[in-house]
């Protein structure tokens, strides 16, 4: 995709769109959330998924699982993953996929990470991000809360998920348009 990237275009904080697989996570109580960024011209899912996990944010938050937690991934499998011949990654396994969307699962089963795309207002692509944090559950009183690390660095991870996609947008060369 030709054209000059806006680093300016902040991504949309938006609600979940009725075709999210975060929907079920949202229902059952889970933190979700869903940013977006528009982008001129076409893009497709696989070039979207493939642009996000080698962004160069994503690939330093891959560097920090390989040293930290041993579970080390590299660009060739991103690409297969984009492609839906590879269902493990990194620290991830896909839990879902669609032609538009993506959803994958970390390894213990606490967060989720989801990519869509969608065409919007001639020949630009709306490109999705969102997470899902699933809560702990008391298992005296059955309620459930979200976990203290998640509560203490939410404000980053908002700011990071916006960093995300705008690295995945970079990645791309694609140019940001202004959204609804």
């Amino acid at each position: 995709m030709n054209g000059r990237l806006n680093l300016g275009r902040r991504p949309t904080l938006r609600p979940l769109p009725d075709a999210s697989m975060l929907l079920p996570y949202a229902a059952r109580g889970a933190y979700t959330d869903c940013y977006t960024l528009d982008v001129a011209g076409a893009v497709s899912h696989a070039a979207f998924v493939t642009a996000f996990y080698t962004s160069r944010l994503f690939k330093v938050e891959r560097l920090i699982l390989k040293m930290l937690i041993g579970k080390p991934s590299t660009d060739a499998e991103m690409v297969q993953v984009a492609a839906g011949t590879l269902d493990r990654f990194a620290a991830w396994s896909v839990e879902a996929r669609a032609t538009d969307q993506i959803l994958a699962c970390d390894y213990q089963g606490r967060t989720r990470s989801w990519l869509m795309v969608a065409p919007v207002a001639a020949g630009a692509t709306r490109l999705f991000f969102g997470t899902a944090v699933v809560p702990d559950t008391d298992h005296k009183t059955g309620a459930q809360t979200m976990p203290l690390a998640f509560r203490l660095l939410l404000g980053f991870h908002r700011v990071y998920a916006q960093a995300l996609l705008r690295s995945a947008v970079a990645r791309l060369g694609a140019v940001s348009l202004p959204s609804d």
